[in-house]
């Protein structure tokens, strides 16, 4: 195991705080100064058009974190991921996501560990393809002999945040299966999603890796009690087992490696995708997760999102850093974070059908980045990750932007948009769409230049609100267009963050591929369960708080 650079102890970092020490941003003078500063800060990369040109930086301070890249290795970290290093130190395990969109026949071949990686990702994603086509064709029917009108994909994690978020955001590309989402163990959600379904055009995908995954395996089994009841209310099966282990060889497919376990409850395991330990759940969603997702839009488009993904890899790959733009992105969040105190970042797609993309973000960027030590076991150096949220425009701006405008935090803001609207439509004449980017060029436009107190005052303006109704600007923002929102052109954006995430682990020295924090509060819950149920030694065993709350429980529960 390679010991991590310290950054902290780097010239780079010394540069970078001493810049910071004072620092005092004037976008409008930047602007007024430099009448090549958007052309010098914007960038293509694949189909997106990165205009970085808002951000909080200068040459001087663009140059020293370029310069912080180089100090800790950067580059040797990026080829050492796409060699098949085993970067995640804590599981000694390759970080190979980025072999799941490598086309087909690309050279040289990928093998790692001994294992002809290519083959085997083409193996499972052709199989997938010849299974979705099935269904997506009426071949592959229910017990009834009836075709699957709904595909419903039971996961949690990156089993469930990716699917569902590309299916809602390439809704307008599904054609004839509608896919649905369960994860939450919280019985409403599987009651919800299944509350209109008929059993018998219905396919159920588990996916759960090593098929023991708590809330995936209790919500499977509530769906398969689901299917059998509907099933024999109906009379398409009589009440014995052989009918019920035939439905649910016909209602339930997985996406697992463990097939004793598939097998045992039920499933056929030749309908079980696998994929492989080389893959974290929130990078897995171009790995067999996304089966409901090529069942709804089909193997063409699945394969054009896992060509988006790739052309930004190819890019993060060969790009010099300072055209690189996943390089740039990230680096720009270390300064926010190290040296001006940033604590979250804004993600605002002024698209609806992005709608949890900011939830898919949080899980990519907090769970690989919040972490307090470094990769071989030391404490970290300096302030790590970020709080990642947001919401689409319009809408946040009538909840949260006042906060970003005239707060006191430094807000960073990503704002994503697209020059074709899904659906065009006009109102008494007027592009809606155009009215609604007029809201996305307004706001970050806001943001970096504000409005000064003689500004307001020559409105008209006078006594108290004057100062109310100015705005500092000097909010930083990343703009990034590109021609319409397309599964290539999601999957660009996909791996844009992922490989922004990638740069920022690098730099802090941290293992952005485990997820350790999670394990704790599982564990406890295996414990306290019983204590829920009424066992006396479980409830005496918990603090005195939890006790407490439990109380409560059982005297209210009905």
């Amino acid at each position: 195991m390679t010991t991590p650079i310290d950054a902290t102890a780097t010239p780079a970092w010394a540069a970078l705080s001493a810049r910071a020490a004072g620092f005092a941003p004037d976008l409008r003078g930047w602007f007024r100064d430099e009448p090549d500063r958007v052309g010098r800060l914007s960038f293509e990369l694949a189909d997106l058009h990165v205009d970085l040109s808002k951000n909080l930086v200068d040459a001087d301070i663009l140059g020293d974190l370029l310069a912080l890249a180089r100090d800790v290795q950067l580059a040797d970290r990026i080829a050492a991921m796409f060699r098949g290093d085993h970067l995640n130190t804590s599981e000694d395990r390759a970080v190979l996501h980025t072999a799941l969109r490598r086309p087909a026949g690309a050279a040289p071949a990928l093998v790692v560990d001994g294992q002809d990686v290519d083959a085997d990702v083409h193996a499972v994603l052709d199989a997938m393809a010849v299974f979705a086509d099935r269904v997506r064709a009426g071949q592959w029917l229910g017990i009834t002999g009836k075709r699957v009108r709904t595909v419903v994909n039971i996961g949690i994690g990156g089993s469930d945040l990716g699917p569902a978020m590309i299916s809602a955001a390439l809704e307008p590309f599904a054609t004839g299966i509608e896919a649905r989402f369960v994860s939450n163990i919280d019985p409403f959600d599987l009651a919800h999603k299944t509350k209109d379904l008929d059993p018998e055009t219905t396919l159920f995908v588990v996916a759960s890796k090593t098929f023991t995954t708590l809330e995936t395996l209790t919500n499977a089994r509530l769906a398969r009690d689901w299917l059998w009841a509907g099933l024999t209310a109906s009379g398409a099966i009589g009440d014995d087992d052989a009918q019920r282990q035939d439905a649910v060889a016909h209602h339930f497919v997985a996406v697992s490696t463990a097939l004793d376990k598939v097998a045992a409850f039920g499933i056929d395991p030749a309908n079980a995708f696998g994929f492989w330990d080389w893959v974290g759940g929130r990078y897995s969603v171009d790995s067999a997760i996304g089966l409901s997702l090529m069942v709804e839009l089909g193997p063409e488009a699945f394969r054009e999102l896992l060509a988006g993904m790739h052309a930004v890899d190819v890019h993060f790959g060969a790009e010099p850093f300072e055209r690189n733009v996943p390089v740039l992105m990230g680096l720009l969040n270390v300064w926010y974070t190290n040296f001006l105190g940033a604590q979250s970042h804004a993600v605002l797609p002024y698209a609806q059908q992005l709608s949890r993309f900011a939830a898919y973000l949080q899980q990519l960027t907090m769970e690989s980045n919040g972490k307090r030590v470094r990769w071989d076991g030391t404490p970290v150096t300096s302030d790590t990750g970020e709080i990642f949220w947001g919401e689409p425009g319009t809408n946040g701006q009538h909840a949260f932007y006042q906060l970003i405008h005239q707060g006191t935090r430094l807000i960073p803001a990503d704002f994503i948009a697209f020059a074709n609207p899904a659906y065009a439509l006009e109102d008494g004449g007027r592009d809606v769409h155009g009215l609604f980017l007029a809201n996305f060029l307004a706001q970050t436009k806001a943001l970096a230049f504000g409005k000064t107190a003689e500004e307001v005052e020559a409105e008209g303006t006078t006594g108290a609100l004057v100062a109310a109704r100015t705005f500092p600007g000097n909010r930083p923002t990343t703009s990034i267009f590109a021609p319409a929102l397309t599964p290539r052109v999601l999957g660009e954006l996909i791996a844009l963050y992922e490989q922004i995430t990638f740069t920022q682990g690098t730099v802090w020295g941290i293992n952005s591929f485990d997820q350790w924090g999670v394990e704790l509060g599982k564990q406890l819950a295996l414990q306290i369960a019983p204590a829920l149920e009424g066992d006396a030694a479980a409830l005496e065993a918990q603090d005195a708080s939890t006790r407490a709350l439990l109380d409560y429980y059982r005297t209210h529960r009905a």
